[in-house]
């Protein structure tokens, strides 16, 4: 396997230093997640050459390396887990409870749902972005929030809205689904 995968006019992807960088964080997610020592170490192979494979696909401008990683191994985690379902046989090494599991998950898809929101939040506009993180992340009601920015409620529910679709398309960018 080539160490590098260079993107049409843009950086090099340098997996090996992306793994140094980031396989034991997404190992110890993976391992929180699966509760299998061999599946987490399944789940960062199958990352790194997904990663690898559609390195062409990767934009800095729109989420950091890291982000990007998450947003694979979250999806890959979902796989293995459906698989774990589906064939419950498969699961040979350390076994997680089904009470503790949808807790550690839970926390953990959080954590890195929360990094790919962020991310795709800096990618929109300064208007949308307050408006959504006002309204729908702080709660706040669109009455007070339209009246603290000096603008009709009408004007910040159209922020929202577009906003939100905004955020949808910088998360789609990303190669997560929203």
């Amino acid at each position: 396997m080539a160490r590098h995968h260079r993107r049409q006019g843009g950086p090099e992807l340098d997996v090996r230093a992306a793994y140094a960088a980031h396989g034991p964080e997404l190992y110890r997610f993976a391992l929180r997640q699966l509760g299998d020592g061999g599946a987490a170490q399944d789940v960062v192979q199958e990352v790194f050459l997904r990663a690898w494979r559609s390195a062409g696909a990767y934009d800095p401008q729109l989420a950091s390396l890291r982000t990007w990683l998450f947003a694979i191994a979250r999806n890959v985690v979902v796989d293995e887990a459906r698989r774990f379902a589906v064939r419950p046989w498969q699961r040979t090494l350390t076994e997680v409870t089904e009470t503790d599991a949808p807790a550690v998950v839970a926390i953990d898809e959080a954590l890195v749902d929360a990094w790919v929101v962020e991310e795709a939040l800096r990618r929109i506009g300064e208007e949308h972005r307050a408006a959504i993180v006002q309204t729908h992340l702080r709660g706040r009601p669109h009455a007070e929030v339209a009246a603290e920015f000096g603008i009709p409620v009408g004007t910040l529910r159209s922020r929202v809205f577009y906003g939100l679709k905004a955020l949808r398309l910088a998360m789609e960018e990303m190669g997560v689904e929203p």
